[in-house]
């Protein structure tokens, strides 16, 4: 099958912090894909979904939220747990929101990049390995990175993690889940699906969150105005 630029392909689906720590890795759907499909298969929100995840609780321009959120390009869905950037902003706030949003996703495409410069073996071509050794090679990379940024993290030049407790995550690879398990009655898995994908909350969360990042803008530009007045 055809995938990413004309060849057959496999992806990789991480979840990356600041400080390029990768949280969740899914790997293995081989053939013609996009982030789209890739998602469609991945456990990503399984923990989400079968009510195992911590309760997150916050509040943005007023508004109180329970779940966290991703920051994700165009062709994800409108869901709750994704926030977008805005391919033609119109207006300051909405070009000030896509500056954060654009920039603060660039952190995905850097481990990327370290994952590739560090490990040569997932750089090259790969059409002669088997796709579970693929797999275990992947992770195994991904296992490492995680054991240097664990390692070098606090010599960075500025503290990205603060607060982020790494100890709560295996290598930042989601885990099968072995043995019998209790999952939650099913009205309540369908409630926290329609929750997740619920599109009206996505808008709220977008427009919450551009009120706040031009406000917080405008109080650090304050900020920088002032420091100098007092220095003098």
């Amino acid at each position: 099958m055809s995938g990413y630029r004309g060849i057959v392909t496999i992806v990789l689906e991480v979840v990356v912090s600041s400080d390029l720590w990768i949280w969740h890795a899914f790997f293995g759907v081989s053939g013609s894909n996009n982030d789209i499909n890739v998602l469609d298969r991945s456990p990503m929100f399984d923990d989400i979904l079968n009510d195992r995840v911590s309760e997150v609780n916050y509040t943005i321009n007023g508004n109180n939220y329970t779940m966290g959120y991703y920051l994700a390009d165009g062709i994800y869905p409108e869901w709750a747990t994704f926030v977008k950037s805005i391919s033609k902003p119109q207006g300051e706030k909405r070009k000030l929101f896509a500056q954060y949003q654009e920039g603060q996703r660039k952190d995905v495409e850097r481990a990327f990049g370290v994952l590739q410069t560090c490990f040569a073996i997932i750089r090259g071509p790969a059409r002669f390995w088997e796709k579970k050794k693929l797999a275990n090679i992947m992770r195994a990379c991904i296992i490492l990175h995680n054991m240097i940024v664990e390692d070098e993290r606090d010599t960075y030049a500025g503290n990205f993690a603060q607060g982020l407790e790494y100890d709560d995550v295996e290598n930042g690879l989601s885990q099968p889940q072995l043995g019998e398990e209790d999952f939650p009655p099913y009205h309540q898995f369908l409630q926290k699906n329609a929750q997740l994908r619920n599109r009206q909350q996505h808008r709220q969360l977008k427009e919450d969150l551009i009120e706040h990042i031009c406000t917080l803008d405008w109080a650090i530009s304050d900020l920088t105005f002032v420091i100098p007045y007092i220095g003098l």
